[in-house]
């Protein structure tokens, strides 16, 4: 019990260190600020990740502490190192200089790192929980949209304070508003993506060459496109700005977009191949195949349940449909038999649960 805990008071602590130097460098209020602009694009993001995971949701607290690693451990980890590598750089390559090492150099390679971390303890300790590309995707996004909402309150309270809201859409809060939170409010996620992706890829590899390797590529991809960003940023002007968002960027993101919706059928199928024997088995009703196959059914089945019986019903009955869906993923690839046992326990459990309170609504 202890090491949750202390894990915990140092996630908090680190967070209260970010709030303090952001207050110490912009004020109090560009804070206040700072955190409303912030909490838009923060939600759009979240929502988005949220969206992917809908086939089989990940464990809440996994997806929350993963987010504050981001908002809080790798945003001050990040905000240290940086700060050290601006003022190295301004030493040995002269003043207003380090700036531009840290933006091209030091940003990519500390942030991607550190971003990824809880997404490789993950797979490290929680391997059960990561079935694939699409956890790698939700679980990175997750971090790098605690790691944006952070990075987007200092920013956008720097702006407050040095312009405030601004003169139309050249300076203040508002111009930078519009471009971190409209025009590229996945531009963090979108990086660290690449290497969630490589580790969802390693994730279902059995050579141990490529679990090392396929991680490591990605990481480097992730850590060459957020350089590319803000070199452009920095060093390009607004030009090589443009050109890098609508000629890359954009294009990047329609990319994992696609590879999402490709994933999303591909877990439906996988889902939908393995019900009837699930069935067979008598693990589920051969009467809920179709129920369990398909997302609008599964949505229908828990608005029902809670309609009728309540929101412990639509909790058992959404138990009961993730643990089919682990169930599901569990059996295409080598598995214990005891994590079997387990989760089809869980399975006829959160059934039992789901019947025994549709029952007592229909006769209470």
């Amino acid at each position: 019990m202890l090491l949750p805990v202390v894990g915990l008071v140092g996630v908090a602590l680190c967070g209260l260190l970010v709030v303090a130097l952001a207050t110490v460098r912009v004020g109090v209020l560009a804070v206040v600020i700072g955190v409303i602009a912030a909490v838009v694009p923060v939600a759009v993001v979240t929502a988005a990740f949220l969206w992917i995971d809908r086939w089989e949701p990940e464990p809440a607290k996994l997806l929350l502490l993963t987010f504050l690693w981001g908002a809080c451990v790798a945003t001050l980890s990040a905000l240290l190192i940086n700060d050290t590598a601006e003022t190295v750089g301004d030493l040995l390559l002269g003043s207003g200089n380090g700036g531009k090492v840290s933006a091209v150099v030091s940003a990519p390679l500390v942030e991607e790192l550190m971003k990824a971390v809880p997404v490789v303890v993950i797979l490290w300790r929680r391997s059960h929980e990561f079935d694939g590309v699409v956890d790698g995707i939700v679980y990175a996004g997750f971090s790098a949209a605690g790691f944006a909402f952070t990075e987007n309150i200092y920013y956008f309270g720097r702006a407050f304070a040095e312009q405030g809201f601004g003169d139309g859409l050249s300076s203040g809060v508002v111009a930078a508003f519009i471009l971190r939170g409209v025009l590229s409010p996945f531009a963090h996620p979108l990086f660290t993506v690449l290497t969630g992706i490589g580790l969802g890829i390693a994730a279902q590899s059995h050579g141990r060459a490529l679990r090392v390797l396929l991680p490591l590529a990605a990481y480097v991809a992730a850590v060459c496109l957020h350089a590319l960003w803000n070199a452009s940023a920095v060093l390009g002007g607004a030009t090589a700005f443009l050109n890098v968002y609508f000629l890359i960027m954009v294009p990047m993101f329609v990319g994992v977009f696609l590879l999402v919706l490709w994933q999303r059928r591909r877990e439906q199928r996988i889902i939908a191949a393995a019900l009837p024997s699930m069935a067979a088995a008598g693990w589920i009703a051969r009467s809920e195949i179709d129920l369990l196959a398909d997302l609008k059914e599964r949505r229908r089945w828990r608005r029902l349940a809670r309609r009728e019986s309540g929101r412990a019903a639509a909790r058992a009955v959404a138990e009961y449909q993730a643990g089919v869906t682990e169930l599901a993923f569990l059996r295409r690839r080598p598995f214990s038999e005891e994590r079997q046992q387990e989760l089809v326990d869980v399975v006829r459990a959160s059934r039992a649960e789901a019947v025994r309170l549709a029952t007592a609504g229909r006769t209470g």
